[in-house]
């Protein structure tokens, strides 16, 4: 079974552990990955629809990790009791959604040695939400599939309230990627660029709205300018 870019760079991030939750788990791509390449002995793969976990199930039938690999539907963290696993995977939907799953059962959080987050969409809300609500940062990551970036967030709750309060762009681009330089950075950056460049040239009207956006979209175009200048 080959595992697409995108998840492949999720699976890299798996600590070797005894049990982990795989929630949005889709087709259980990465649950069996995690088994057959002794990541972990045992995987939660859970789903909020039914489709997707009737085909799971199929999968880990067909790839032969049934007893290693239990199949739960259910939403988010709702899936499994407290101390239950040891790490986190939640990827595939938003940065809201993530936030309002972790939120919804927080007092699991602590309880995970890593939870390895990837959202699709909206990742400067999830950046946001655990830099300022008390969430180490192993690590940040990105990776580029089929024309997109993805970030990837390998946090676990810190003992004490640690906040971190941040430039708003600063929740936008990963201060850590910029400081580790990471490869794709530049490339990242550019298409920032580009995507602001062509909001402004939209940005016709007058009103009091549109100047403010073309005000704030401006900034983050010199701050960009300004990260570019740092990663030579």
């Amino acid at each position: 079974m080959e595992l697409s870019k995108r998840l492949k760079f999720i699976a890299n991030h798996i600590d070797k552990c005894r049990s982990i939750v795989d929630v949005g788990t889709d087709h259980g791509y990465i649950p069996i990955y995690a088994i057959k390449n002794n990541l972990c002995e045992r995987v939660i793969a859970s789903d909020i629809n039914e489709d997707p976990v009737k085909k799971a199930r199929l999968n880990v039938v067909s790839e032969g990790v049934s007893k290693e690999v239990e199949v739960r539907l259910g939403a988010g963290l709702n899936t499994i009791t407290k101390g239950e696993v040891q790490g986190v995977i939640i990827a595939g939907m938003g940065g809201n959604l993530i936030k309002e799953i972790l939120e919804k059962d927080r007092y699991k959080v602590p309880t995970f040695e890593f939870l390895i987050l990837q959202p699709a969409q909206n990742p400067e809300v999830l950046r946001e939400y655990l830099y300022c609500n008390g969430y180490e940062i192993l690590d940040e990551d990105l990776c580029f599939d089929e024309g997109v970036y993805y970030e990837l967030f390998k946090v676990k709750k810190a003992g004490k309230a640690n906040v971190i309060e941040l430039n708003p762009i600063s929740y936008e681009i990963s201060p850590v990627l910029l400081k580790n330089k990471h490869p794709l950075m530049n490339s990242y950056l550019e298409s920032k660029e580009e995507k602001y460049n062509k909001i402004l040239g939209f940005l016709n009207e007058n009103s009091e709205s549109a100047v403010k956006r073309k005000e704030d979209i401006e900034k983050k175009l010199k701050y960009i300018k300004g990260f570019k200048r740092g990663m030579r």
